[in-house]
């Protein structure tokens, strides 16, 4: 049997057996020649790579060229490649790697005895060897755990006699006397076993450093994960001792924060994000640190950027969400109900800390930058880095605030009743401290007194380090009372109101004694020593120094708002109502002032009943200029700018975010086979970005699974609107057309596929099918009964009548007739023209007629008219007859026909002897010469046709 016809057989098989045994008659060059399917000729090489069937070297090696040919990147011609050995590399090769490696071999022998003959580095390791964890005992190294016994006077028993007389427990009390003697007195250890958190590393090597500090690192992990954070810490610590990394300090920072040491922590990752600022780890442990101080924003801020690099880490996203509910929740409350509060006296020597304000604090934690507590606590944002101290409270009489136990009804020296002044006094350390300028300040207490700038009253903060320019210019204040009044904020801020008081006082003192002319710092000076007055419970100074602050500049808002909460810490509450309203007047977002009137409201309805608002002093009238919530300037133009960049990058990385999933989510209903589901998804993606072609030619895909072809259709438009060459477009609307039987359109695409990919196989094969049922379709169509045809009038025509019977070039009256339509208008006339020269083989005349219509007209005459015969007979007119004449406009015409509807269709339904009258046309037309256009050009033009 030849191998063509065991070819045609094989090829008559519907299947192919992949794994079944392959025949022996497919062991043939011929077969193998002429086999085209890849996994079946891989199939056959293994047969004879395996020697079962007898060994051919050159059959295998004809077999692998062929395979080669088809499918360049199969499996099966992979060979492996054997491992090197002496005997594959040159001697020059081969000794080189000899000698690096006995060169390797002995620098490694010596680093490993220098690191053995170094004591210092095995004394630093055993220094303060930790005992066993859990235990609370611990014993000196140097003693050995088995007690010494002295050997016994008397030798053991022999025999049962002997045995007899042993004395058990006289031998038991000597070996518990001997034992009490020589063993070592446990140590108990009452904590946790200290471990020095430093280690002396100076006489080490850089290469011992770094080994002993990675030892140290891997204890402290050791530790962490035993659950053990404080030894965990001090393990990290002796890492860092030796060499600083950012493992371990972002390691330590993870277990201080477990520790809930968040200071430590916060430290810890501050040093993280100064050697690398954007370090993810560092980011994400410093916003826990934030959240639990209670700075959400700050927290919010550090979630944010982690998530922009890593959008798809869960951690931060969970606290992120949770980060943002709890400052929804820490967003101020509506007004509440008013509570009477029940004032009284509270011996000195009580010991109490707890703030009066809390009450009325919401129940949120307080930033780090925020204020706590205080008699300000819920005022204006202008006010809230005011005089108030709820963490460093000292312990007074009250702070005269509006819930102050301090009743306060016969007014003596302030130092009589507030309290000595003895329990607020600086300690040496302290006033050098605050000389110098670096005075630590309060952990989370609110800023100092009140600080001018500019006119404005704003409190000077001190660095995170803690250290304050005492220094710091306040106004038109001179240096030397500048320093008293920023020497008096530090003071107030550490809780040290009775020391603040005497530097505010010589600051006013020296303001007078200078003559200097600037009410408004003498104001600031007034109303922060009535703010010490306050704290200290003495109301009746504050009230005076708030009146004088309110005679230098009337209406400013904290006199006021401090006379008020000292007018209430006195029961008169007339005068503390008019303050609170007067307060309310200048600006409404006072909250303390909202709360004040409403429960003094209700005191004085008890206290003077129905008629209490006759019995009220006059409310002074606010001018519009002093009120603030009036004169609030709206965004500049520039803020506005960056408030709407911001926006819009936020909604852009919501709306990315938000893309990805729901493509992946489409993704995967495609793979389930889910399409109608994968349709919602991405349909819900080309919402948020309607230009992306991706997701057009997906949603195809569905439409064409679901039998719906035109909507695929469309969306593959769309697609290629966007992307005009996306090969994925042309086929899936291919595939659409096909189902909607429109297969010229169908073969337009998959031929435009293959123009931009002739490797596309499946293209190749929809093509074959398409051009069959294009032609099955056409001879259908010219099979199918006839239209109706138009009734045309005839017009008797003088002549002879054989002479009319025989159409020719010269003589013809229907050449007399295209002639005389030489102009038509639309497709139409241009149809009946060319179809009456066709008929009657007139190039001539189709010649005249290309030549009397436009280039960029013939497109679109020919645009109902196109078929393989026209494009012939108007092939042989150009060649013929337009060609000698007019080489130009030849060139023309064929330039613009190419780009006729379904030209590239028809060009390929073109008969063998019809495609020999285009190549000659193009031959005749390159051997012009012309200035309008170049041989290239020709040729370049040809490849669109040919």
């Amino acid at each position: 049997m030849s191998a063509d016809t065991v070819f045609s057989l094989q090829n008559q098989s519907t299947t192919i057996d992949y794994s079944g045994k392959v025949p022996v008659e497919h062991l043939d060059y011929g077969y193998i020649e002429k086999c085209k399917d890849v996994k079946y000729l891989e199939q056959i090489l293994r047969v004879l790579r395996s020697g079962d069937e007898g060994i051919y070297p050159h059959l295998i090696q004809f077999c692998e060229s062929h395979l080669e040919k088809l499918d360049p990147r199969s499996r099966v011609l992979r060979k492996e490649t054997p491992v090197a050995t002496a005997a594959s590399l040159s001697n020059d090769e081969w000794s080189q790697i000899v000698d690096e490696l006995k060169t390797w071999q002995e620098e490694t022998k010596k680093t490993e005895t220098s690191l053995k003959q170094q004591s210092m580095f095995d004394d630093l390791v055993k220094e303060n060897m930790p005992p066993i964890r859990g235990s609370n005992c611990s014993f000196p190294l140097s003693q050995t755990s088995v007690p010494k016994r002295n050997p016994s006077k008397h030798a053991l028993p022999r025999d049962y006699r002997e045995w007899d007389k042993f004395d058990v427990e006289k031998e038991c009390e000597e070996i518990d006397r001997n034992s009490v003697k020589n063993d070592p007195a446990a140590i108990i250890n009452t904590g946790h076993p200290k471990i020095k958190t430093k280690v002396d590393a100076s006489l080490l090597t850089q290469q011992q450093k770094l080994l002993l500090s990675t030892r140290e690192k891997d204890k402290g992990n050791e530790a962490f994960r035993a659950k053990d954070y404080e030894e965990a810490v001090a393990y990290y610590s002796r890492s860092l001792s030796i060499i600083p990394t950012l493992a371990a300090y972002n390691n330590r920072a993870q277990a201080e924060i477990n520790l809930k040491h968040w200071h430590n922590a916060m430290r810890d990752c501050l040093r993280v994000l100064e050697l690398e600022p954007g370090n993810m780890k560092a980011l994400l442990r410093r916003a826990r640190v934030y959240i639990h101080m209670g700075n959400f924003q700050m927290a919010a801020e550090d979630l944010r950027v982690v998530l922009r690099e890593e959008p798809q880490n869960a951690a931060a996203t969970q606290l992120l969400s949770e980060t943002e509910k709890k400052m929804k929740e820490c967003q101020p409350e509506p007004q509440s109900k008013g509570k009477k509060i029940l004032i009284q006296e509270v011996e000195e020597e009580d010991d109490n800390n707890n703030d009066e304000t809390k009450a009325e604090q919401p129940a949120c934690p307080v930033e780090p930058s925020q204020p706590v507590g205080g008699e300000e606590s819920s005022a204006a944002p202008a006010e809230r880095g005011d005089m108030g101290n709820a963490q460093k409270k000292p312990h007074s009489r009250g702070d005269g605030g509006p819930h102050s136990e301090f009743n306060n009804s016969h007014q003596g020296h302030w130092r009589s009743k507030g309290g000595s002044s003895d329990k607020y006094k600086v300690t040496q350390e302290s006033k050098e401290k605050v000389a110098n300028g670096t005075g630590k300040s309060g952990s989370t207490a609110s800023a100092p007194a009140d600080q001018s700038n500019n006119g404005k009253e704003t409190p000077v903060r001190g660095n995170a380090g803690g250290t304050v320019n005492l220094d710091a210019p306040c106004g038109a204040l001179p240096p030397p009372l500048a320093r008293l009044k920023n020497e008096g904020n530090l003071l107030f801020k550490n809780g040290q109101f009775a020391d603040a008081l005497e530097k505010y006082s010589q600051a006013i003192k020296g303001f007078t004694d200078s003559g200097i002319d600037s009410p408004e710092d003498l104001c600031i000076l007034y109303s922060n020593r009535a703010a010490c007055y306050l704290k200290d419970g003495n109301s009746q100074e504050c009230i005076q120094d708030c009146t004088r602050a309110l005679e230098l500049q009337s209406f400013s808002l904290k006199p006021l708002l401090r006379r008020a909460m000292a007018y209430e810490s006195m029961e008169r509450y007339r005068q503390a109502y008019v303050d609170y309203k007067t307060v309310l007047q200048i600006d409404t977002s006072v909250q303390a002032a909202h709360d004040s009137v409403n429960r003094i409201t209700r005191l004085l309805i008890e206290q003077d009943g129905p008629e209490w608002r006759e019995k009220l002093p006059d409310i002074p009238l606010v001018p519009l200029s002093a009120q603030q919530h009036r004169r609030e300037e709206p965004p500049s133009a520039e803020v506005l700018k960056a408030r709407a960049e911001k926006a819009a990058i936020d909604a852009e990385r919501k709306a990315e975010v938000l893309f990805t999933a729901l493509k992946q989510e489409g993704n995967d209903f495609v793979k389930k086979g889910q399409y109608s589901d994968a349709l919602g998804k991405y349909s819900e993606c080309l919402k948020l970005k309607p230009e992306e072609c991706a997701i057009y030619t997906n949603r195809a895909l569905c439409y064409l699974k679901l039998d719906r072809f035109t909507e695929a259709k469309q969306d593959c438009d769309a697609a290629l609107k966007v992307e005009p060459t996306n090969k994925k477009a042309f086929y899936r609307r291919a595939l659409a057309n096909k189902g909607l039987k429109d297969y010229l359109a169908c073969s337009s695409d998959l031929q435009e596929v293959l123009q931009q990919d002739p490797n596309v196989q499946e293209a190749e094969k929809e093509l074959e099918e398409v051009t069959v049922l294009l032609r099955q379709s056409l001879a259908n169509a010219n099979a199918s009964p006839a239209k109706p045809r138009t009734t045309v009038p005839i017009t008797e025509v003088e002549g002879d009548e054989e002479t009319a019977g025989v159409p020719t070039s010269e003589s013809s009256p229907r050449g007399e007739d295209i002639i005389a339509n030489l102009h038509p208008t639309d497709a139409c006339q241009f149809g009946q023209a060319l179809n009456a020269a066709r008929c009657s083989r007139n190039t001539a005349a189709c010649a005249d007629l290309l030549a009397s219509t436009a280039p960029e007209m013939l497109p679109k005459f020919l645009s109902t008219q196109l078929d393989g015969h026209n494009i012939s007979f108007i092939i042989q007119a150009l060649d013929y007859h337009l060609l000698e004449k007019d080489p130009n406009l030849v060139y023309q015409h064929l330039n613009n026909l190419h780009t006729t509807d379904r030209f590239s269709v028809v060009l390929m339904l073109l008969e063998k002897n019809e495609r020999l009258h285009v190549t000659q046309l193009f031959e005749h037309l390159s051997a012009v010469q012309s200035t309008e256009f170049t041989k290239n050009d020709v040729q370049n033009l040809a490849n669109k046709y040919i």
